[in-house]
């Protein structure tokens, strides 16, 4: 840890499409079974998981089987989340590969998938995969209290970030629901060379992450949905 301070598939239309789809995904804070659109402004409420199969006959739009040409999600820290940190005492930091530049932080992209069904059609969610960031994560450090969230996998369809949470070198969670990612500012798809990128969408604290964060401070000021700050998304086509 280190403290810082205050192939040919993706070639093809169809890749392009799936890297697409991610887009409609992230948009996501919670999907419903007969929601129109997955575009819901983070709210409190309970993230009701939807389970839906793909019907024997439904076949995806587009499909990416693997994500492993990187490149990374980074986040452009919101000012009030640094206030809402210094007013808590707490030293954020960066753990394994990941960076802290500029006010961003870069998680590398490790691995996963992504499958697009027809947003008209019966599968719910639609987009559905993960994104995976093994190795990498961020710290909070307050005194001689050290929480590490790491190997962050973002599962597009529902639009949830999960992660391991490890508090002094103990892991007290795997893939616990750490934050909410929120698309209503999401900007189209933009492609740089050989590269898809998304960006806009906001992050915000989980419930789950928000009263874990909490008892392990011993405070109450890490609110449920406060905004950590704006992703962008990565992904190499090549």
């Amino acid at each position: 840890m280190r403290s810082i301070t205050p192939t040919g598939l993706i070639r093809s239309a169809a890749g392009i499409a799936a890297v697409g789809a991610l887009a409609f995904g992230l948009a996501a804070c919670a999907s419903t079974s007969d929601s129109a659109s997955n575009n819901t402004a983070p709210t409190h409420r309970a993230n009701p998981t939807v389970s839906a199969e793909p019907s024997a006959t439904e076949t995806p739009l587009a499909t990416l089987p693997s994500l492993t040409k990187g490149v990374d999600t980074k986040v452009a820290v919101d000012s009030s989340f640094v206030s809402a940190l210094t007013s808590l005492g707490l030293t954020p930091g960066v753990v394994g590969t990941a960076t802290f530049t500029d006010g961003t932080f870069s998680f590398p992209i490790t691995g996963g998938n992504v499958t697009y069904y027809d947003p008209d059609g019966d599968v719910r969610p639609y987009v559905q995969g993960d994104v995976q960031h093994d190795g990498s994560g961020l710290s909070l450090t307050a005194g001689s209290t050290v929480v590490e969230l790491k190997n962050f996998d973002i599962d597009p369809g529902a639009s949830k970030l999960y992660g391991d949470v490890v508090v002094n070198g103990e892991t007290v969670a795997s893939h616990a629901y750490l934050f909410n990612l929120w698309g209503g500012s999401l900007k189209p798809l933009q492609m740089q060379g050989d590269n898809a990128v998304l960006t806009g969408t906001t992050v915000h604290i989980s419930p789950d992450a928000a009263g874990l964060l909490n008892s392990t401070f011993k405070t109450d000021a890490v609110q449920d949905e406060m905004l950590v700050g704006v992703a962008t998304i990565t992904v190499a086509t090549k």
